[in-house]
């Protein structure tokens, strides 16, 4: 077998088989994580006062909004100071409590339409992650204007809640839509950077929170192109 060149580094079949463990492992965890939160969202959902509960405690809401942010944030750049076991803890926890929040868009939208967007996103998710994985082409550029446009939409999203006029009709499927753009990009960008740390790791507890860290960027494109593209198309219940 030949050895190949990829983005101008050297690879060999044996790089090649690493590189292809270590995507495979990236896309268990992040399989796993948002089978975790899709159980945890149903649990809820299935019980409306569980649901009014959190839904309607505005303290108890952000509790959760703010300790998965704390996750995340701890989780990314915590990640070379802990064990693999913590990290993998930490990783299902912050699923686990994205379901519970999850759980309240069963109050807004009906549940045809969730598992549509649902089946959509894997859909476009899975050709996206297998192009930004196939390319040669350096996704570098992609990856920093989704990022400016993901800042964009929080500040955006931030001042929408002081404003809530800004967010029309109008404004709302254009947030949207931008929304699915910037993800979009991100996804593809993420898997092609996330393949090019696979050979980084010089242990295997580095590859094993390599790969967890790579399956929390992914989760996190997952997820939050699965909630625009269910705003810009689900059916609100009436």
């Amino acid at each position: 077998m030949e050895p190949t060149f990829s983005k101008g580094i050297y690879q060999n079949p044996t790089q090649s088989l690493a590189v292809g463990q270590y995507m495979s492992k990236v896309y268990l965890w992040m399989t796993v994580g948002i089978l975790l939160t899709g159980s945890v969202a149903m649990v809820f959902a299935s019980d409306l006062e569980l649901v009014y509960a959190v839904a309607s405690n505005k303290i108890l809401y952000w509790g959760l909004f703010i300790a998965q942010l704390g996750l995340v944030m701890w989780l990314s750049a915590g990640i070379n100071k802990m064990n693999s076991m913590m990290a993998t803890c930490l990783f299902l926890v912050y699923a686990s409590l994205t379901g519970v929040t999850l759980s309240v868009i069963s109050l807004v939208y009906t549940q045809e339409s969730i598992a549509s967007a649902f089946f959509t996103t894997a859909a476009g998710f899975a050709g996206l992650s297998a192009y930004g994985f196939f390319t040669k082409r350096d996704l570098g550029p992609v990856g920093n204007f989704c990022q400016m446009g993901l800042w964009g939409l929080v500040g955006f999203s931030i001042l929408s809640i002081f404003f809530p006029s800004m967010m029309g009709t109008t404004a709302s499927k254009v947030y949207s839509l931008v929304g699915i753009v910037v993800f979009a990009g991100l996804t593809a960008y993420d898997t092609q950077a996330i393949k090019a740390m696979a050979l980084q790791a010089r242990s295997a507890e580095d590859h094993h929170k390599g790969a967890i860290l790579g399956a929390l960027k992914l989760y996190l494109d997952f997820i939050n192109l699965f909630l625009f593209i269910l705003r810009m198309s689900g059916s609100r219940r009436k």
